[in-house]
């Protein structure tokens, strides 16, 4: 009876080392170098102070392309320059039902992302501060690809 309380015991021991050492790998890890993200509603509010436009990057949570540009294209130190120049950086998941303000109108992300035209993942919106859409691109865009799709806003 020992015998078997002991080996139960040793198994469960290790059984709860390795699920905390299993879920602490799952964590997500902080990007380095990642953009300073704000929400919609303040983004509008800096965008009508100042003369910088708003981007607005509208992602799925299972979309593999759209943790791909948070991964590896977002932090890149030449994105960051052209979007710490001329735009205000905003995270939206595109099929939230989370609740958000944007000029004075209450509605859920997804309704905010459809209203913009924005249907599949990535997408990503460049809008002036009255909400206008100046430039959108849906899919996967590489490092080249989103710079110059920042560079020249109004093409």
């Amino acid at each position: 009876m020992k015998k078997r309380l002991a080996i139960l015991t040793g198994i469960g021991i290790f059984l709860g080392i390795f699920l905390y050492s299993s879920l602490r790998s799952v964590e997500p890890k902080e990007i380095e170098n990642a953009p300073n993200w704000v929400t919609l509603e303040a983004a509008q509010q800096e965008a009508l102070q100042s003369d910088k436009l708003i981007m607005v990057d509208v992602y799925e949570v299972g979309c593999k392309y759209c943790r791909a540009m948070e991964r590896e294209v977002y932090p890149d130190t030449t994105v960051r320059i052209v979007l710490d120049q001329g735009y205000i950086p905003v995270k939206l998941d595109g099929n939230s039902e989370e609740t958000i303000r944007f000029n004075g109108e209450v509605l859920s992300a997804r309704e905010f992302a459809q209203k913009k035209g924005a249907y599949a993942f990535p997408t990503v919106l460049v809008l002036n501060a009255n909400g206008d859409v100046l430039k959108k691109r849906t899919g996967f865009m590489n490092v080249d690809e989103l710079r110059q799709f920042l560079y020249n806003p109004g093409s």
